[in-house]
């Protein structure tokens, strides 16, 4: 079996590790930038009231029209902009690579004949562009950021592009995993340079105040994508792509049939219809992001970083990550480590932003632990 596994998967492939989730049966979850609250029952009920008319025995509707109008309504997605769904963030990752990779194409020839297909973003960032492009058979340029704030470091970056010529440019709006959000000045000098699309991943707008989507059309190469997880519908694995129809189109004809289920479309048009309760959360939220940097920052041997996302990074003494991330997971606390995956995140810790209760539970065992 060895040798046919060798023979037929491609090295880097064989080189990957599976994406990792850890187990988190009975530990207080802050490691996956999820909306802790649930719904209140009175709404749930409504919810399953709903579902009682879905067909399950019929294939959904593949555009999903009630969503694409609903998300239309609830997020302001302007009107002269075309609005694509998937299956969750990851699978319009994915479709923006199948759309534009050519791995070893001889036959490429015209204006875009210079253009290589590949990516660029900037690092630490989210792992996906990389993962996902490497799927698709793309190169991957990872730009790093300012080492002191995670800054876009724009010579290195345009200097980057100019060398690259990528096809895809990753900007996440704010950045997972450090939560800082870009200077957009920044960013639009990122697009003007761009010779192919830009992508401005938004997943985090619920928590922060500052969105390119109102200037999509600005420039031909501007697309935006969110997603609906982080505004507490995480479980239905719903994202959406928005930017010029004329790219959409494009993009669309690589989207599998019926890509969103069912219950997904049904769940979300209810979900958002009553947005106003998820809002409230966020600002819970928001509030809750404050109350944590403050605990953090009254710990002198850590660092936490400034947020603009449901998370915060945190720097800790040198060598104590992984031992901390052990002491917390002992105690019931589950949060990501992310030592060692980065240069830039030596001795950094992630957590979500939880409930009040699930906050001073952290406080209190990182304080015992230090």
């Amino acid at each position: 079996m060895k040798e046919l596994i060798d023979r037929l998967v491609r090295p880097e492939i064989r080189a990957l590790n599976a994406y990792h989730v850890p187990e988190a049966a009975g530990l207080i979850k802050l490691d996956a930038m999820e909306n802790p609250y649930v719904w209140p029952e009175s709404l749930k009920t409504e919810w399953l009231d709903a579902l009682r008319d879905v067909a399950l025995n019929r294939y959904p509707d593949p555009s999903g029209r009630a969503l694409q109008e609903t998300l239309r309504e609830a997020m302001e997605i302007p009107s002269d902009m075309g609005l694509l769904l998937g299956n969750g963030s990851d699978e319009l990752i994915q479709m923006l690579a199948l759309t534009v990779a050519q791995p070893g194409n001889p036959l490429r020839t015209g204006p875009s004949a210079s253009l290589r297909t590949g990516i660029l973003s900037l690092d630490p960032g989210f792992v996906m562009y990389r993962m996902i492009g490497l799927f698709a058979g793309m190169d991957y340029v990872g730009v790093p950021l300012q080492a002191d704030d995670f800054s876009i470091d724009l010579p290195a970056t345009l200097d980057a592009i100019a060398r690259a010529q990528p096809a895809l440019i990753y900007l996440a709006y704010p950045n997972n995993p450090t939560g800082n959000r870009f200077d957009a000045d920044d960013m639009v000098r990122i697009i003007e340079a761009a010779p192919g699309l830009v992508i401005v991943d938004e997943a985090y707008s619920p928590f922060t105040d500052s969105s390119f989507l109102g200037l999509l059309g600005d420039w031909p190469n501007l697309l935006v994508m969110r997603t609906v997880s982080k505004m507490g519908l995480a479980g239905l694995r719903l994202g959406y792509l928005v930017g010029p129809p004329a790219w959409l189109q494009e993009i669309d004809k690589v989207r599998l049939p019926y890509n969103v289920n069912v219950l997904t479309q049904a769940s979300a048009t209810f979900a958002l219809r009553h947005k106003a309760v998820m809002d409230e959360q966020t600002r819970a939220i928001r509030i809750e992001r404050t109350h944590l940097f403050e605990s953090l920052t009254r710990i002198e041997c850590l660092h936490a970083y400034p947020s603009e996302a449901n998370f915060i990074l945190v720097r800790v003494p040198e060598g104590r990550a992984d031992s901390l991330f052990s002491g917390l997971r002992e105690r019931g606390i589950l949060i990501k480590n992310l030592h060692g995956t980065h240069p830039l995140l030596r001795d950094c810790l992630r957590i979500t932003v939880g409930l009040p209760e699930e906050n001073a539970a952290l406080m209190a065992a990182l304080t015992d632990l230090l």
